[in-house]
C-alpha cells in the first residue's frame, strides 16, 4: 500500500510540473493599463497598434512567441505608425513574473 501511495504521489508531482498555470488576466491588464499600452492597443479593436487578439493569432503555435513579445515590450524597439517611426514604449516594471504573465495573457486571447 505504501508503494502504491508513493507511486501515485510521484506521478502527481511529475504531472504538476508539466502543467502551466493560466495567466492572471486582472494583473496582466493592470500592468498594461499602468504602462499606457491601451492607449495604442485594445483587446479586439484596431487602434494605432494591433489588437492583442491579433497579436495572439500572429504568434499562435510559435515556440519563440513568448520570448519575442517579452523582448518587444521591454526593449523599446522602433515601430512605424502612419508612416512615422517612433520608439515603442516599454512596460513599467522590471518584475519578470509580471512581464511574463502579461505576455502569456496576450497569447491566451
Amino acid at each position: 500500500m505504501k508503494l502504491l501511495t508513493t507511486l501515485a504521489l510521484a506521478v502527481g508531482l511529475t504531472t504538476a510540473w508539466g502543467v502551466q498555470a493560466a495567466p492572471d488576466a486582472e494583473s496582466a491588464q493592470a500592468l498594461l493599463k499602468k504602462s499606457d499600452c491601451f492607449k495604442c492597443h485594445a483587446i479586439d479593436k484596431k487602434k494605432d497598434g494591433p489588437p492583442f487578439k491579433e497579436v495572439a493569432k500572429k504568434y499562435k503555435g510559435k515556440a519563440d512567441a513568448e520570448d519575442k513579445l517579452v523582448k518587444h515590450i521591454t526593449t523599446r524597439p522602433m515601430i512605424e505608425i502612419d508612416g512615422k517611426k517612433e520608439e515603442h514604449k516599454a512596460v513599467k516594471t522590471t518584475d519578470q513574473a509580471e512581464i511574463k504573465n502579461a505576455v502569456q495573457w496576450m497569447l491566451s486571447l
